[in-house]
């Protein structure tokens, strides 16, 4: 009211300026959204750990962080995330880092639940969707699963930190995970390089790995010369902080997961200081009224954290 009070020109034209201010919206967010990239398996496994230093939890290895913020800083970050995490002190910057340098507390908790619940995933086909460190694939990869892909908005994640952590994780392939008190007795960290021992068979034939926004990776899984079929399983971590998100969320789910497959969503009941949580995705999910959801599991120690599964409300 004060701008139209000064500049009585602003007001005579409001559904214009309504226009010229939406499209600009439109296209700043049409400009944030990443491309999606299938990222290639290198040939010679000993480069993916090359300069990694590994640590271990439960019986996974994963690269350690700060050596991987290190050898990041320089040009082996194309999108420069690792320097924009640390200058910013910030674990989420969004559009731009969506936090999967870090393993989040969650999905320690989907582990421990697919253990628990004895989840199948002999000849399952899985989608770690928001992979981050990729462990949660890596236990559907150990189970049995016949194809497991990979995806995290970054490609540097990708490159620099799920990549490694599956190829690490290699060796012993097909193992079992064990429940959540085994964590408490994982093996203290190992600070040596790793070099690849197991067979390059079980990433080049069952492994695919995934960068972009989630929409444009469905559109790049359903528009390929060899379509990807649906997956029978989509474990997800920690991805629903953002409401601004929900709905490239829900229509990916919708797209990707089999007539009779299932979502495992871990998630803090409320994200602060982000608006998003367990709660506000599951009412979201009934107004569209496409999925069923069921909360299998509760954690309240410290900040309260849920497992929810979702499933077509017509399926089996």
């Amino acid at each position: 009211k004060s701008r139209g009070a000064a500049d009585p020109a602003a007001d005579s034209s409001p559904p214009l300026a309504a226009a010229k201010h939406q499209d600009e919206a439109s296209l700043k967010k049409k400009l944030s959204v990443k491309a999606a990239k299938e990222h290639s398996i290198p040939e010679d496994f000993n480069k993916v750990l090359k300069n990694k230093v590994l640590e271990t939890v439960l019986d996974l290895s994963y690269v350690k962080l700060s050596v991987v913020e290190m050898t990041c800083l320089g040009d082996a970050d194309s999108e420069g995330i690792v320097s924009k995490s640390v200058s910013s002190h910030s674990d989420l910057i969004p559009g731009v880092y969506e936090g999967g340098l870090k393993i989040w507390e969650c999905t320690f908790d989907l582990m421990d639940y697919l253990s628990e619940a004895e989840i199948e995933f002999t000849n399952k086909t899985v989608l770690d969707l928001g992979c981050g460190a990729g462990l949660l694939g890596i236990v559907a990869l150990r189970g049995g699963a016949a194809g497991v892909h990979f995806q995290d908005y970054n490609s540097t994640v990708i490159d620099e930190i799920t990549l490694p952590n599956v190829v690490a994780n290699c060796v012993g392939e097909g193992r079992r995970m064990g429940n959540g008190k085994d964590r408490k007795a994982s093996k203290p960290p190992s600070k040596r390089p790793r070099k690849a021992e197991g067979s390059p068979d079980v990433l080049l034939n069952r492994c695919r790995f995934f960068s972009g926004e989630w929409s444009r990776v469905s559109q790049l899984l359903l528009n390929n010369n060899e379509p990807c079929s649906k997956y029978n399983i989509i474990l997800t971590s920690e991805t629903i902080y953002n409401p601004d998100y929900y709905s490239a969320l829900h229509d990916t789910l919708a797209q990707l997961l089999d007539r009779n497959g299932c979502v495992y969503l871990a998630s803090k009941v409320h994200y602060f200081g982000v608006g998003g949580g367990i709660y506000l995705f599951e009412k979201f999910i009934e107004e569209k009224n496409v999925f069923r959801t069921s909360m299998v599991k509760t954690i309240d120690q410290g900040l309260q954290r849920c497992i929810m599964e979702i499933a077509f409300k017509n399926s089996c």
